[in-house]
């Protein structure tokens, strides 16, 4: 009768390991196109992605950089102060996005250009994401909001 005992319980430890790693290769099948890297300008240009990888960059829209083209395709750049991106958007821009102000874009980085197919523009004007901050602060250019 103990060996039956034991028996049953090593099964059920082995099927509740088989059904973990079942579980956790779902999970990250799942997931694999769901995750998004951050980078900054600075760390795109170090070290580019291919263009197949999906990420998202961040910073400040720099000045004077903003050109609308012919149909909804917006082109400007993306700085973090140590490094600029070019970026090509093709949408509606949200109410908020303006020079010198932060964004976070995601998308592919294709022949130099950055093609986003999502951007994010600030909350308000003291809201800046916290990977933006950081990149900024990186790079020595961030100011705190009211200075």
């Amino acid at each position: 009768m103990k060996n039956l005992k034991k028996q049953r319980r090593i099964q059920v430890i082995a099927v509740a390991a088989v059904a973990l790693i079942v579980a956790t290769v779902l999970i990250g099948y799942a997931m694999r196109d769901g995750i998004n890297y951050f980078r900054s300008p600075s760390q795109v240009m170090e070290e580019p992605p291919k263009p197949s990888e999906v990420f998202r960059i961040g910073g400040l829209v720099a000045e004077g950089s903003l050109q609308r083209g012919q149909g909804e395709t917006v082109r400007f750049a993306v700085t973090d102060g140590g490094a600029t991106v070019q970026v090509a958007y093709t949408g509606v821009l949200p109410d908020l996005f303006e020079e010198n102000q932060g964004m976070v874009g995601t998308g592919r980085y294709v022949n130099g250009v950055f093609e986003a197919t999502e951007i994010l523009a600030k909350h308000d004007e003291t809201y800046m994401p916290k990977e933006v901050m950081d990149a900024l602060k990186e790079q020595g250019v961030y100011q705190e909001p009211g200075s």
